[in-house]
């Protein structure tokens, strides 16, 4: 019997593994959203979809999200959105956060746009508002009856994370409920010291970026911003109960 040079052997088995290489080199590289986007829809989400709402990562996959009212690890210590994990806009809102997060790239590819509340049903507002009545928290929240741009799937927080998932120090935590957490006041906090250059770098850039978009920024609130202007997100939506 012919033997089979050592070499041609060599060349055959690397083309027959080739591919299991190749397929777990993409699982590696590729980024796992963590809005859990393989989960069956619930029929809630079935509801969002027809009436024109887009999950941001089917937009824009290389988008991370974490919910945090999904979880307990929020100022009110309790998960108020139960098994909802990934994360909604109104379609022009999430085209808009993909156009940001693209410009990020474009800036610093390490980097992406991490989306940590989105759409917020009225009943959810309902009661975060019941948690944080009679509190000093209560200037925070926007009462429900009026209702806030994240009832409409029109605002987003958020914040910028790094390739291994680590947000960038913007000065203070998501859900900071005091003043070192407003932008209007940066440049007086830097010049005593409570905040840092990086800090106001950091912050800067998200800002860029999503205004960029067409997003607008707030004065007391570093990480939210908003798809379009209070009237006419009334005037165009319905709000999500």
């Amino acid at each position: 019997m012919k033997r089979v040079p050592v070499s041609a052997f060599l060349v055959v088995l690397f083309l027959l593994c080739a591919p299991l290489l190749h397929g777990e080199e993409e699982k590696e590289n590729t980024a796992v959203p963590s809005g859990n986007p393989g989960k069956a829809l619930s029929a809630f989400e079935k509801q969002l979809r027809e009436a024109g709402f887009a999950d941001v990562q089917e937009i824009d996959p290389t988008l991370k999200v974490e919910l945090k009212y999904a979880s307990m690890e929020n100022f009110m210590g309790i998960n108020v959105y139960g098994d909802l994990t990934r994360g909604y806009l109104r379609r022009e809102a999430a085209e808009k956060l993909a156009t940001a997060n693209r410009y990020l790239k474009r800036l610093h590819p390490r980097l992406s746009l991490l989306v940590v509340d989105g759409l917020r049903p009225r009943h959810v507002q309902r009661r975060m508002w019941e948690i944080v009545r009679g509190t000093p928290m209560q200037r925070y929240i926007a009462n429900p009856h009026g209702g806030s741009l994240h009832n409409y799937g029109c605002a987003v927080d958020i914040t910028i994370v790094d390739e291994l998932g680590n947000r960038l120090d913007m000065g203070t935590p998501m859900d900071h409920f005091g003043i070192l957490s407003q932008p209007r006041y940066e440049n007086t906090f830097l010049k005593e010291g409570k905040l840092t250059a990086q800090h106001i770098a950091n912050r800067r850039l998200l800002r860029k970026v999503m205004v960029a978009a067409g997003f607008h920024s707030i004065p007391i609130e570093w990480w939210h911003f908003e798809a379009f202007k209070k009237h006419i997100v009334r005037k165009r939506y319905s709000i999500i109960e």
